[in-house]
This record gives C-alpha cells, structure tokens and sequence, in this order.
C-alpha cells in the first residue's frame, strides 16, 4: 500500500503542526521536506483549506530574501504581468514543462556520476562540483539560448497570427458612416434606380 501523503496543519498562530510526527515545526523543517523529495500537503487546521502553495511560496520568498536569488527583478515583472493575461495557463505549464526537463537531466548526470564512483564516493562529490563549476556557464548559456528561442519563436507565431486575421478581413468591406448620412442615402438612391425612367 502506498504511504499516505503527509499532513501538515496550519493554526491561526501561524504555528505548523506534523501529524506523522506529532510535533511542531517551522518553514525550514518544511523546506527540508521539500528538498528531501517528500510528498506533504498544508492545510488550515481550522476550514481545511490546502494552504501548500501558499507555503511554499512563503519559502521562495525567504530564499529570494538571501544572499543568492534566483529571479531577476525584470523576470519578476513579466511574470507578474502575465497574471490575468490569456496566456498565463501555458506560461505556467511552460515553466513547469521546462523544470522538469532541467531536474531529469541532473537526475541522469548524478546516476551516472553514481554507477561510475559509488553512492557517497568523496571522488563522486569533488568531481559533481567541478562539472558544475565548469558547467553551470555553459548550461546557463544554453538555458538562456533557449529561452531566447522560444520568445523569438511565440513573437513569430503572434506576426503570423496577426497576419493570417488580416487576410482574413482584407476582403470585406465595412462602410462607412458620415454624421449627415448623405452619403449613403444618395449611393442607395443611384444603385436602386430610384427617380429614373420618368418621361
């Protein structure tokens, strides 16, 4: 049988509360639950509302309040501006999509590190840190590259977008209004034939 997901209650003391353990713990307990790959779920102890991503978003926080943080001020702003926009669905899933790929990929390097050194191989550990001080650059490069791609590919698929609507318009013709309606009343008049044949 599969292990139950753990529970965490939040009371209105902004205390946290481990049910497997039975205990109190605090945001950097949770965190640890985080990094360790552990499955939980925060709820109020109260309604019973799952308060996990609010928890998790107050971890980022304290993170980004550090010494290193991971986002940019001009990423934090085009993030912001896509909430309420029609996109904000597929930039979530974007990011997501992309993280996972990223966190796969370190996954493979350290088993291989591991199939090749041992599980906890001082050797194992100083030659990880030396690929990611070689590496992290490189990678950084290539994960902005391909940011930069994937901006300059949706700015195309827009202009094609916007053309295609274009086209689709081009042949109709809208008319147009004056304040008198003069204009109108005299073109109808003539196309009709109205006031002709008289003898």
């Amino acid at each position: 049988m599969a292990e139950q997901v753990r529970l965490i209650k939040k009371y209105p003391n902004r205390r946290l509360y481990d049910t497997r353990t039975s205990s109190y713990i605090t945001l950097a307990d949770v965190k640890e639950l985080v990094l360790g790959s552990e499955d939980f779920q925060v709820v109020d102890a109260k309604t019973g509302e799952d308060l996990t991503r609010s928890i998790l978003l107050q971890i980022i926080l304290e993170e980004e309040a550090g010494g290193a943080p991971m986002f940019t001020s001009d990423l934090l702003a085009h993030m912001i501006r896509f909430y309420g926009n029609a996109m904000q669905g597929m930039l979530g899933k974007y990011l997501e999509n992309n993280i996972k790929a990223f966190t796969d990929m370190q996954a493979k390097l350290q088993e291989q590190a591991r199939a090749l050194y041992g599980e906890n191989s001082p050797i194992n550990q100083d030659l990880w840190a030396q690929f990611l001080n070689f590496q992290g650059p490189a990678m950084q490069s290539m994960m902005g590259a391909y940011v930069e791609q994937s901006k300059k590919m949706f700015q195309q698929m827009q202009e094609q977008i916007e053309s295609q609507t274009r086209n689709i318009f081009t042949g109709f013709q809208f008319p147009t209004y004056n304040k008198t309606g003069q204009d109108e009343k005299s073109a109808e008049t003539s196309s009709t034939g109205k006031g002709q044949g008289k003898s």
